[in-house]
């Protein structure tokens, strides 16, 4: 497996909920950034590991609902950043999970959304690099926008962002301008829900 697919899977694992599959695998996590030539993706993703070293199962799950699942600007879900809860949204949401099926994969049978950034990680260093990495480029604003945000709140997940940032390489500035100004106006508003994408709960569709 390729350093940068070691990265995406790492970090994947890491921006899940923290649940007992962490705590079971961040040592093969651990082991397997030995594959990552140093540099800013692993040195981030080691202080994340560190991190856990000293934090408590119960302390670290708090932590991961009160900044991803209270926070707006602190979401998970890629879609939210250039469509926001808009019509447009759905139509998104669902050419994602074409592209899932286009290469062969069909996402865990969870009730997360196709553009969950942990969900997009494992596709892209588990079934189609080429392919993840494409989606992933395309989000880069969203990207951006979440690292900063992470960044501000001065959370150790800022460390795993910053390592998917790495692995993709440097941001193109058109990227970093849309981040700063979804940061300053939040990203696009309509009254209307998502009715037309039908995936499990609606978790992650107006945070």
């Amino acid at each position: 497996m390729s350093a940068r697919r070691i990265v995406f899977q790492a970090a994947s694992l890491l921006l899940d909920y923290p649940g007992a599959e962490l705590w079971e695998r961040r040592g093969l996590v651990r082991a397997a950034l030995g594959g990552v030539p140093g540099g800013d993706a692993r040195d981030a993703l080691g202080r994340f590991l560190a991190y856990l070293d000293l934090t408590a199962p119960d302390e670290l799950a708090a932590h991961y609902v009160e900044t991803f699942d209270l926070r707006r600007r602190c979401c998970l879900y890629l879609t939210y950043y250039t469509d926001g809860d808009t019509r447009r949204r759905g139509t998104a949401l669902a050419g994602l999970k074409a592209r899932y099926r286009a290469a062969g994969w069909e996402p865990p049978d969870t009730a997360e959304l196709p553009d969950y950034l942990p969900l997009v990680l494992e596709f892209a260093a588990r079934c189609d690099p080429a392919e993840g990495a494409a989606i992933l480029h395309e989000h880069r604003a969203g990207i951006e926008t979440l690292h900063l945000a992470l960044t501000q709140r001065g959370t150790p997940y800022a460390d795993v962002v910053a390592a998917v940032r790495a692995a993709l390489g440097a941001a193109p500035a058109e990227a970093v301008r849309a981040a700063l100004r979804t940061a300053r106006a939040g990203p696009p508003k309509e009254s209307v829900g998502l009715e037309t994408y039908q995936i499990g709960n609606a978790k992650g569709m107006a945070r």
